[in-house]
């Protein structure tokens, strides 16, 4: 995959409301390349220096799980999702199907 991609990416996190998670495979699926989920998440890995900021602890894996976790550093990713009311329990994401934000259906035309 190349830069476009990222960028592609990136644009569908940008979009991700505060306190809501989508997965690596819900962004691969609105983008049109269902099996890529783990170019999706190259792309979270690649994002730390993309303007505008990328909220890349919004993605987590289909299972609500903090799966990209150490690439933050700690417990960084927790406490972001915390800080936007987001309980996390044991790295998972509590009431994940709640708080969902499927792109394909959020931004449908």
């Amino acid at each position: 995959m190349d830069d476009n991609f990222f960028e592609r990416v990136y644009e569908v996190a940008r979009l991700i409301p505060v306190g809501r998670v989508t997965s690596y495979g819900a962004i691969a699926a609105f983008l049109g390349t269902k099996g890529s989920s783990r170019m999706v998440g190259y792309a979270m890995q690649a994002c730390g220096k993309a303007l505008p900021p990328v909220p890349a602890h919004r993605v987590v894996n289909r299972q609500g799980l903090l799966t990209a976790k150490f690439h933050f550093g700690g417990n960084l990713m927790e406490e972001l999702l915390k800080s936007e009311g987001v309980e996390v329990v044991d790295d998972q994401v509590q009431d994940f199907k709640s708080l969902f934000w499927d792109p394909s259906v959020e931004l449908a035309l």
